[in-house]
């Protein structure tokens, strides 16, 4: 009995790519006669069986088109679909491109697969490299491998067409990738940062905190960049939740959950809105980075035309590009102030729901994928988290 071609699950972009990745080898295949192993399911021109891992599980995923290309080539087409709720991915065309490669006789399975960042694809800015998760990675090692003749390796050149111009509407840039899109999901299934589901899935993931090995520490994390981010600076995995944009309800949530050492992990031109009191966090809600940078700046002393260039910058990274290059200290000051800001007004919301003995503390990350910045308890917690517990 076939698998059902699923029309509600919205798949992350990592599983399309999977799903292009697979109709193109299976067409490489039939180019040059060869069949599949006995126990693969066979994909069609309509749907492609993928594992997909996290959660475990085969389904039939949609794809567009695959066509041979001649010269040992293959071409797999898929569209992505999220579901509902705001993704800019929506309708992106991925191209996959196969072909073959010869590896060493001696090459591990992971290293016969190749992939090569084409156009629309994001790569770190410093070593060129695919900017990819290891779920991302390892989807497709799983569902292409073990289809790949013993004697051969496969290369895949992965292309977004649009993604080089969706790139400009995200902080891929913040966090050290350019040229197009990440390509960093770590589960199979689209979790909805600003949806009430996500935020369901948030909090019942709070009422089992108190079970958890380190019940009176957390570090919520905003945005599936941060999460990448966090283990690479020695946050330990087992302390990160992503908090999407539900901020507010989250801090009260862990506290009430027994959390005593909260951080909060994020980008700063994303946590600059705590500091103005906006405890939901996207921007079609609200926004008011200008404003706060601008006040914190005028508390430092700034005035004039100084302080209106300040407040009418493009983006908080280039705002504070210019405070950096205008007066070092002063800039630090200006930090400084907002981290500490987050964590008062951090502090103060939670208050308003209740006496916890919960200590707040905020750390802040730039485009250069460095800390820029935390609170003094910020900064504290940063320390005990990544030494003593990691």
């Amino acid at each position: 009995m076939p698998l059902p071609i699923t029309n509600v699950t919205p798949f992350t972009l990592p599983v399309w790519v999977a799903a292009a990745a697979r109709a193109a080898l299976e067409t490489l295949l039939e180019a040059e006669g060869l069949a599949l192993p006995d126990a693969a399911l066979k994909g069609s021109v309509e749907a492609q069986p993928l594992e997909l891992l996290e959660p475990p599980g085969v389904e039939l995923v949609q794809v567009e088109a695959a066509a041979a290309l001649g010269h040992g080539q293959a071409l797999g087409m898929a569209r992505c679909d999220p579901g509902d709720g705001l993704d800019l991915t929506r309708g992106l065309l991925v191209w996959v491109q196969a072909s073959w490669w010869d590896p060493a006789q001696d090459a591990e399975p992971s290293q016969r697969l190749l992939l090569d960042a084409g156009e629309g694809l994001g790569v770190r800015a410093g070593s060129r490299d695919l900017c990819l998760s290891a779920y991302a990675r390892r989807l497709l090692e799983v569902n292409l491998l073990p289809l790949v003749p013993a004697c051969r390796g496969l290369r895949l050149q992965l292309v977004f067409p649009r993604g080089r111009e969706l790139a400009g509407r995200t902080s891929n840039e913040a966090f050290g990738v350019v040229d197009g899109l990440a390509l960093i999901g770590t589960q199979a299934v689209v979790q909805r940062s600003a949806a009430p589901d996500r935020l369901d899935e948030c909090l019942e993931t709070l009422r089992q905190w108190p079970h958890s090995p380190h019940p009176g520490d957390l570090v919520l994390v905003i945005g599936e960049n941060g999460l990448d981010l966090a283990p690479r600076l020695g946050l330990p995995a087992g302390l990160l939740l992503k908090a999407g944009n539900w901020l507010g309800p989250l801090i009260v949530a862990a506290a009430e959950a027994g959390v005593e050492r909260l951080l909060l992990f994020g980008y700063h031109g994303k946590l600059i809105k705590l500091a103005g009191g906006i405890f939901h966090t996207h921007h079609h809600l609200a926004d008011g980075r200008a404003e706060v940078l601008t006040a914190l700046a005028a508390l430092e002393g700034m005035g004039g035309p100084e302080l209106e260039r300040l407040f009418a910058a493009p983006t908080v990274e280039a705002a504070l590009a210019r405070l950096q290059e205008l007066d070092g200290p002063l800039a630090a000051r200006i930090e400084a102030r907002l981290a500490l800001a987050i964590e008062t007004r951090s502090q103060a919301y939670l208050a308003r729901y209740g006496r916890f003995p919960t200590r707040i503390g905020a750390a802040l990350f730039d485009r250069q994928r460095q800390l820029r910045v935390a609170g003094p308890c910020g900064a504290e917690l940063l320390e005990a988290f990544r030494h003593d517990l990691g």
